[in-house]
This record gives structure tokens, sequence and C-alpha cells, in this order.
């Protein structure tokens, strides 16, 4: 409301002197109203219970078939009424509220943001500095999505884009404006005001039916045609590779011969700047770093993928086909998460970069239709397959097809072609290259004798650690590395693999066949020690609760680590015993905001209970709960 008055109260003073009155009639209605004209648009509001104040779209008198018609704002019925008399400090006490409400307006930041905004459009340098000065934050967005860059971009004013570019505006800040539709939905105003204000704050040159979500300022340069302004921007460091939400980058969109050999010369350019930059960060920051920041041991694992991708990064590898992993190991253990920190590495940001396939859902011969799309005639056929609808949109993301081993065998002969010649044609009988995707199968086959060989291998590696640093090996000893030998792959892992497939080539169309172990006494520990931080943090942010623990917690909550399961078990172990009694501990009003609360061990003849101690704030020492407590003593002494 303080915004619609500061805009348009010189039009309701206005509207007082020289009312013109007639009737406009519609189907079912007839209503009177008034007209108003200044400087050639009309202004008409009706007499109802409530005066509206309406403002005509065209530029012509208001006729009696009008009918786009854009509302401004709503005030109450006038008090005053040809049977009544009214005392004159009524109209002192209403100007004078709407002086004090004018004074406001002219107060409040927005009116600062909004001259900050009309510079930026106008050009006008001396408003900028005023604005800054003022303290509006260069980098500020209107209420509806856009920057002041993003303004005198699309109304190409270079001198401004330059000045703003100088004091620190974010040079590739993404447009928020959608369309009028959607924004006005998103921010709850009508349609029409939202129109007026894009029009008259931005731009009128743009059709605002468009969406314009994930514009760059230089998007709305090349719209308006400015060479100098694209010029400028570039050389500020602007992103010619951003895309919008389209998908378009800002070449795309350019009319001009001479804009569109700069952007190209320059993404040329940029892209040569960014590969650099890449080469020297991995120089800087290996892959083998990156993956284990996520992933608790599995060194194995991640050396073999680090490596291919290296090759594939830096071109030493054949284009021609696809890379393939197959993981075999138990469930747990890591092996999903490792695909998802591929692409999470190679896409950054892309979404469309991780394509998870569950083959659990393609156990029937039929269900191949669901992978590549039904043939001609068939229902869903215009529909696609889903396989082949994501790849069209990313061809060179890392597709993971988990437990591949539940697949029905036609869907892998499906796949032969995809590994072999990275291709896949679809129902519709259109072909998609993905010669450049990662594909990454995982299958719990053979995770027991893996389980088993590697137990043996990590003691027989534990015995070889005690022997050489005698009693001073303890659990966070790094262990040695553990190798699968050659004969047990071929004559234990490989024919397992076989059985199942019932086919050599489709075994033979797989890159590396990678073996995911358990976890050693060492990796426990740190699972166990990541998920006491992780459940840290939620106490810290969600109850303001502060959570310690001694080392002795970590070695009792390890030894609930069930092999089958992997890191699963200690996930379930820290919730049944430590989560449980905080959230009992709660939910009677023992731990209160600020308070600090630590884990301990209790030895009893059972074994190894975990009791918790709580330091209310202002209090030095810990208190320890009632062991007596029912439900305590219930949950502390679970398994």
């Amino acid at each position: 409301m303080l915004r619609l008055c500061a805009r348009k109260i010189e039009s309701i003073l206005e509207k007082i002197k020289n009312i013109k009155e007639y009737s406009f009639h519609h189907v079912n209605l007839s209503k009177r109203y008034y007209s108003y004209s200044r400087n050639e648009r009309d202004y008409c509001c009706q007499s109802t219970k409530v005066f509206v104040h309406y403002m005509s779209l065209k530029q012509k008198p208001l006729s009696k078939t009008s009918n786009r018609i854009i509302p401004i704002f709503y005030c109450r019925k006038s008090p005053y009424s040809d049977n009544n008399t009214h005392n004159i400090n009524n109209l002192a006490f209403i100007l004078s509220g709407l002086g004090l409400l004018i004074a406001l307006c002219e107060a409040s930041g927005f009116i600062k943001e909004n001259r900050f905004f009309k510079a930026a459009q106008h050009g006008n340098i001396s408003d900028l500095k005023r604005a800054l000065a003022d303290g509006v934050d260069v980098n500020i967005r209107h209420i509806l999505g856009w920057t002041a860059l993003h303004c005198a971009a699309v109304n190409g004013n270079t001198e401004t884009v330059q000045f703003l570019l100088s004091h620190g505006a974010d040079v590739n800040a993404i447009e928020e404006f959608v369309n009028v539709y959607k924004t006005a939905k998103d921010k709850r105003m009508h349609p029409l005001d939202v129109l007026l204000q894009r029009e008259e704050e931005f731009s009128n040159i743009l059709n605002n039916k468009t969406t314009f979500k994930g514009f760059t300022a230089l998007h709305y340069a090349v719209l308006a045609g400015s060479y100098a302004c694209v010029k400028s921007l570039l050389d500020a460091g602007a992103n010619p590779t951003i895309e919008n939400e389209s998908g378009h980058r800002a070449v795309q969109y350019s009319l001009n011969d001479e804009i569109q050999k700069l952007l190209i010369d320059y993404t040329d350019r940029y892209n040569e700047l960014m590969k650099e930059k890449e080469a020297e960060e991995r120089r800087r920051y290996p892959l083998e770093q990156r993956l284990k920041q996520s992933i608790v041991g599995q060194e194995g694992p991640i050396s073999i993928v680090a490596s291919t991708i290296r090759r594939k990064e830096n071109g030493w590898i054949d284009e021609e086909h696809p890379i393939v992993f197959l993981f075999l190991g138990s469930s747990g253990i890591g092996k999903t998460e490792l695909a998802k920190q591929i692409a999470a590495y190679i896409h950054k940001n892309n979404t469309n970069g991780f394509i998870r396939m569950d083959m659990s859902e393609y156990q029937e011969k039929h269900e191949v239709s669901k992978l590549i799309g039904a043939p001609p005639g068939y229902v869903g056929h215009d529909s696609g397959g889903q396989l082949t609808t994501l790849l069209r949109k990313c061809p060179n993301a890392v597709v993971l097809f988990d437990e591949v081993d539940k697949a029905h065998p036609d869907v892998l002969t499906v796949l032969l072609q995809l590994f072999d010649e990275g291709r896949l044609t679809d129902g519709k009988g259109k072909t998609i290259e993905c010669k450049n995707a990662v594909f990454v199968m995982t299958s719990n086959l053979a995770s027991e004798e893996i389980a088993e060989h590697a137990i043996q291998l990590r003691s027989e590696a534990d015995r070889l650690l005690t022997q050489r640093f005698g009693n001073n090996a303890n659990e966070d000893q790094a262990p040695e590395q553990i190798v699968i030998s050659r004969n047990f792959k071929d004559k234990v892992v490989r024919p397992i693999l076989r059985n199942q497939f019932h086919r050599d080539e489709f075994l033979g169309r797989i890159n590396e066949i990678i073996y995911f172990l358990p976890f050693s006494r060492s990796e426990l520990i740190k699972l166990v020690a990541r998920e006491l931080e992780a459940w840290a943090t939620r106490a810290k942010e969600k109850h303001m609760i502060e959570l310690k623990w001694d080392s002795e917690i970590l070695s009792v909550l390890a030894d609930g680590y069930d092999v089958h399961y992997g890191a699963r078990s200690i996930k379930y172990e820290v919730e049944r015993r430590v989560v449980n009694q905080l959230a009992a501990a709660y939910e009677r009003g023992q731990l209160g905001k600020q308070c600090c609360v630590k884990l301990k061990v209790i030895w009893n003849k059972n074994g190894a209970a975990i009791g918790i101690s709580i330091r209310p704030i202002g209090v030095k020492d810990f208190i320890d709960i009632d062991e007596t407590d029912i439900l305590i003593k219930n949950v502390s002494t679970i398994l």
C-alpha cells in the first residue's frame, strides 16, 4: 500500500476536479462509473461500497466496450453523503494522515532502492553514486527478481554497466523473474500489476509471456543488441556458457553478426581458461582426496575409479566406447555413494548428470519397453523410455544400474549395444549417442565369498602389523593394503558372474570389475565418529544442544557392526543406543536449550552400556541421568 501511495497519490488528488459521469453497461451488470483523463491516460472509479480505482491499458479514451481494465488500488468509501453533514475536522484528519503516509513513504528504504533501479534503468550515474553512498547494496534485487545490472544491460546503458561492475556487481547473477503470471502467483500480486512494474521499471521491449528465469546480464545485453555492453560484461568475466532455465546460452539470442562472433570467440577462450583452471585444481586437489571426504575406506575402488576418470579427463581413453564399471560387494559399503560422487565431480551442480535405474523394477521380459520405450502401435509409444529420455537430456551422464543381477536377461541384451558402441535406439527409432557417458553397475553377487576372503586377508595383514609394531599397534593404525588375488577372481568370482549373466560377451564389455571389501576396525571407528558428528550437528541446529563423547564410546558403538549390512548397521546402532536415550531425556524435559550432553560408557556384568550426563546452562559439573529410570534403563541396556 505504501508503494502504491507513493506512485499514485497525485492521481487521487487530481481526480477530485472536473469529474465526468457516464454509465457502463455489461451483461447482467449496470453500474455507475466516474471517469477522469490526465496525460492521455484514462482513469475511472466505481460508485459502490468501495471506491475502486482503475487505469486503462490502452492509450485512448475509455469506452463503453472497454474490457481491459487494470485494478490499481482500493480505498474505503468516503464517509460523506448528500444526506449527512460532516465536521470539517474529519477532512483535516484525513488530509493529515495522508500527509504523514506520504512522508513515511518518502523516508522508507524502498524509495532509495526504487531510485537506485530507476537510475540504473535510465543511466543516471549521479543517482547511482548517491544510492550507493546511502548504503544500497549494488547486488540488491528488485521485489520481482532482477538486479540493477540486469536493468542496465537490457536498456543498453554501457556506462552504467561499467559503473556497477566497478563497484562489485555480480556479473553472473541469475534472473529470478519468471514471467508475469508465475511471478504474480509467487509474489501474491495481480498479474497486471506485475506487468506494469516490469514494463515501467525494467523494460518494455520484452515479451513478458516468455520465461526469463536463469537469464544473466549477458543474456539481456544480447537481447538489447548492445555490442558495447556485451563487450564490457565479457571483459569483466561474464560466463558465456551459462544457460537459462530453457537451456539457452546468450549467443543463441543474438541477431547481430558482430555480437555473435564476439561471443563465440570469448566462449572458446573461456573454455580453454576453465580447462586450465580445472587441470590446476586437479593437480592441487586430486580426485582421490575428494572421494575420501565422502567415503570411508575402500582405498582400492577409489584408486581404480580415480585413475580411470583421470584418463578420461586428459584424453587418454578410447573415445569410441563408454566407460563401464561393475561394483561388487556387500550392501552398505559405499558402492552407490561412489557412483554419486563420480557424478558430482564430473557434472558439478547439473542434476541431469546422474541417472539411477533400479534394475529390480525390470525383472520381467516385457519391462524392457520401460527402459527404451514401447514400439510403434503399443501403449506408451509416445512417452519414450525411462533411460532414453534421461540420456537425451545429458548424453555424458553417469548412469547407475543398481542391483543389475536382478534384471531380466533381455534387459541385459539391450545393454550390450549400449556398453559396446555407446549408442542406444529408442522405441521411436531414434539413436542416442552416449560414448562419453560413464556406466556403473552394482551387484551383491559373490558378496559372501568376497567378505570371507577379505576377512582372511585382513587377519593376515593385522598379524603382520602386530609383528611389525608389536604392542604399539592399535585399532587406529592404518591397515595394510588388501589386494584381491587374481586366482580368487578367476576361480571364485568369475564363475558366479558367468552363471548369473549367462554370457561372456556381456562381461567382456566391462572395463573394470571393482571389489568393495568389509570395513576394517579403524574404518569402523571413523564411521561411528562421522555418525555422531552428524547427530551433534542436528542437535545443535534443531535443539541448541551440544553433544560430546569420549573415544571409548566410538569403540563400543563400533562393536555393533554387521558385515552383511555394512555402514547401515553402524547407523542403526547409533540410533538405537544413543539417539533413543537423547529423545527420551528430551521428552521428559531433562534437556534444555544451551545445555551440554556427554556420552559415557558404563561397564556392568552384561558388558558395556552407554549412559548420558547433562550439564545445564550456567552449571559447571555434569549431572548423570538417573539410571533407575525404567525407560532409560531399558534403552541403555538394549543388546
